[in-house]
This record gives C-alpha cells, structure tokens and sequence, in this order.
C-alpha cells in the first residue's frame, strides 16, 4: 500500500513539474514573440513639456499596454551613440527608420504634440521599420490643459490600438463644458463623514453649579460632565485642490446618562482638507433650557418670581430686581450660542473615524466637549 501512494506520489510531481515548465515556456514564447519597439523623441511646442520629456511619456504608456517590447531609455542611448545618432531632433519617418534599424527594432513610435489656440494636437505614428512605412497614424485634438497631458497620451496608444477608451474621459478631454466641469472637480479624494458622532461634554462656571444643586433649588442634581450622540449630515459647497468648503448639521441629544434629554441643533461652517484631514468649522447652536425669572437674596439662594410673589407679606414691599437663569422648575425655552470647532480625520482602510473637540462660549460658563464618529464612505 505505501509502495503504491509512493509511485502516485512521483507521477504527482512528474506532472507538476512539466506544467510549470510547460507554463514557464508559453510566457517565454509569449514575450519573445513580442514586437521590440523603440520610442525616440515627440515632438512638443509646449513649454510645460520637453520633446525628451514627451518621449519618456508615450514609452511609459506603451509598457502599459503590455502588448510590445518597449526598449529601454538607456539601452536606446548606447545603440544610438555607438551608430553615431542622435535622437533630439529624430522625428520623420526615415530619421526613426534610421534609428530604428540602429536599435535592432521592429517598430518605432515617434509624433507631435502642439499648441493650436485652446487645443492640443496630438500625433503618433506607427511605423513598421522593416518596409519603411508608416503602419498606423493616429491624430486627436483635446482641450488645452498640460495637466491632462499624460492621460491624453494613454488615450492616444489606446485608440492606435484598439483599446478600450472611457467614453466619459474622452469627452472631458475634448468637449470644452464637460472638461471645465473636470477641473472644478479634482480626482484628489474628498472626506466625505456624514455619520454617527458620541462623545462627551464639559460645563463650566455658573452653569455647572447650577447643573448640581438639588432640584428644590432649581438644579438638575447632575456633575457638570454629561454624555452626548447625535448624527452629522455635510454638504460641500466648493472643492478647490485638497480643500473643501462644506455646511454640517449636526442633531445631537445630551444627558441621557443623568435622567436629563437636552436636545440641539448646531450648523457650521467648515474648512477641511482631504489630504491631512485636518479641520475647522464654526457657526450657530440652538438648544432648549429650562429658565426661570428670579433674584439672590442676601444669603445668596435663589428666590424664584413665583416664591416671591407667593409670599403676602411682600406684596407690600419693592419688588426686587428679577433675572433670569436656568431652573429645573422653569419653563423651556430656545437658547443660541456659538461653537467653535477643530478636529483630525484618522483613516483605517476605507473607514474613516473623525475626531472633534469644541468650545462654545457663554458669560455663564463655557462648555468643551470631545466626539468621534465613523464611516466607510470616500467620494471621489
């Protein structure tokens, strides 16, 4: 029985063995087969690209295709030299037939890129250096804009060769309202953090010794440090480069830890940048809180406008003069501040977990506060 398993064991390998020889043949074959080509010099009347510099372009583009045997930058120099070349001002078609036979080459790629008014002119040829013809040209125009040279020229090889070319990257490359429409919308990323938000908030001062009396004295019976979530909604409204400009709504409920439910609304203006994720924002809260009309006495507790008014005694007296504070026994009214925020955008992957610290100023106490959110969302 082993003796069996042991000779099954050997024809495993045998055939193993000749399936990756067998493989490692068929991609040797498949990249001798491959035409070698060479690409001297474009062409260019652009002053943002140099006819080298145009060269190194469509090489590295053609090596993308997978399709030819591009040769080497450096390979090409030493062949042209060693046949007394050169290739700075090698751009007709028995120049490249020239260079090419120096090089060995089967093919050659050579072309222009000019400057017509607000277009580019794009050429390439094809050219076939044992016959000396040019196999294939291929000319386009595109809308002017030297950032958009290098994916111009990936759609130019892909159209020579019959590559699948984006109908959509076509069109912002060509038509003018399609491409204006691209350079207002950067392919850099844009944090994009609509989501939950928890975290926890800090008051100060005269509100947080209000917040812990007992409530017979008008205070909540809570610490001045309460537990908060709410849920952020943005909406940009510019995008230049890695900075966005957005609105965020932010509903948020506080309290639920102490028995106590103190709803807000905040908006702010934000500026954030996509790259560091770093950000500010600031604008308006709105919050209900329950206030009362009242004054201190000379031994310092608060006397409501109802206790006061309740005692006959002192109807015969001034009436003091009455403030309003917070009291857990008022009545709820609306209440404004501003807030002032700053916060860093940590990414993990495709989640992004936004960290905020706030501060809103009051002449009662002001109020900090710290949250974090997440989500998986990236708009592009």
């Amino acid at each position: 029985m082993n003796t069996g398993q042991n000779y099954m064991t050997s024809i495993s390998k045998v055939f193993a063995i000749a399936a990756l020889l067998f493989g490692s043949a068929t991609v040797l074959q498949a990249q001798t087969n491959r035409l070698k080509t060479g690409v001297l010099h474009i062409d260019s009347n652009l002053p943002e690209f140099r006819s080298e510099q145009m060269g190194s372009m469509v090489r590295l583009e053609a090596q993308k295709l997978d399709t030819f045997n591009v040769l080497d930058r450096y390979e090409m120099q030493t062949l042209l030299q060693n046949a007394n070349l050169k290739a700075d001002n090698c751009f007709g078609r028995l120049c490249v037939v020239e260079a090419g036979k120096a090089l060995d080459a089967q093919k050659m790629i050579t072309g222009s890129i000019e400057r017509l008014g607000d277009q580019i002119v794009y050429t390439l040829q094809f050219i076939d250096v044992p016959t000396e013809s040019v196999e294939r040209t291929r000319v386009m125009e595109f809308v002017y804009d030297p950032r958009e040279v290098q994916t111009m020229t990936a759609v130019m090889l892909r159209a020579m060769f019959n590559r699948q070319v984006e109908e959509i990257v076509l069109q912002q490359l060509q038509k003018p309202g399609a491409y204006e429409m691209r350079s207002r919308s950067p392919r850099t990323e844009t944090l994009r953090l609509d989501g939950p938000r928890v975290g926890a908030t800090l008051f100060t001062g005269e509100t947080a010794r209000i917040l812990g009396l007992p409530k017979a004295q008008g205070g909540y019976n809570a610490v001045p440090y309460m537990f908060q979530f709410g849920y952020q909604f943005e909406r940009q409204y510019l995008t230049a480069g890695n900075f966005q400009a957005l609105f965020e709504f932010v509903p948020m409920i506080t309290g639920l830890d102490q028995g106590l439910f103190i709803p807000s609304f905040t908006l702010m203006n934000g500026l954030r940048s996509s790259k560091r994720g770093w950000e500010f924002a600031f604008g308006p809260t709105l919050n209900l809180v329950t206030v009362n009309d009242g004054f201190y006495d000379q031994n310092g507790s608060w006397i409501t406008k109802d206790q006061w008014n309740a005692e006959p005694a002192n109807q015969q007296l001034p009436q003091p003069a009455f403030i309003t504070r917070m009291d857990s026994r008022g009545d709820v009214t609306l209440h404004s501040s501003f807030v002032f925020a700053v916060g860093k955008t940590f990414r993990s992957g495709n989640v992004n977990v936004p960290v905020n610290g706030f501060a809103i100023p009051s002449r009662d106490g002001w109020r900090f506060g710290l949250s974090f959110g997440y989500n998986a969302r990236i708009k592009s």
